[in-house]
């Protein structure tokens, strides 16, 4: 268990009420990680949201072949910047990661338990559409990053 008033901080949980914020500090953990540690793999069960509150962490768009699973390539997709989450397949079916986050610099994060995480938002609609309201304007950033990644790469191809 955290303190609410480190959940407070984060404009992901600004929508909360007390008792919200002191129901998710019940079900969340205050944890480090060294450098090369990976938090969690590409099609993995989610088992946890992720804030990072200081280091670096980076996500990996993983490719495989379904018939050989030896053969597999990672290929960057972003950073994630201090106070943002990872791992929002914890609020979003079918609850599996669809990428491999891992801690470039030591790090510090907070970890909600995925499980614990989607029964409360079962049992109070309000945190539900926070939560996941504030999930959505994650994934529409992160698609954005995406778009322009590839624009570059292909102007960069195209030798502009």
């Amino acid at each position: 268990m955290i303190s609410p008033e480190l959940l407070r901080r984060y404009p992901f949980f600004g929508g909360l009420d007390d008792a919200q914020l002191k129901a998710l500090a019940m079900i969340a953990d205050d944890l480090d990680f060294d450098a090369g540690t990976t938090l969690f793999e590409s099609d993995e069960a989610a088992t946890g949201l992720y804030l990072l509150m200081a280091g670096s962490v980076e996500l990996y768009y993983v490719v495989g072949d379904p018939a050989d699973p030896g053969l597999r390539k990672e290929f960057y997709a972003s950073d994630i910047n201090l106070g943002e989450i990872v791992g929002i397949s914890a609020l979003v079916e079918p609850h599996r990661y669809t990428s491999t986050a891992r801690v470039v610099s030591p790090s510090r994060v907070l970890k909600l338990d995925a499980a614990a995480l989607r029964a409360l938002c079962e049992v109070d609609a309000r945190l539900a559409v926070s939560l996941l309201r504030q999930t959505a304007k994650t994934a529409k950033q992160r698609l954005h990053d995406t778009r322009v990644q590839l624009i570059a790469s292909r102007l960069q191809l195209q030798g502009a």
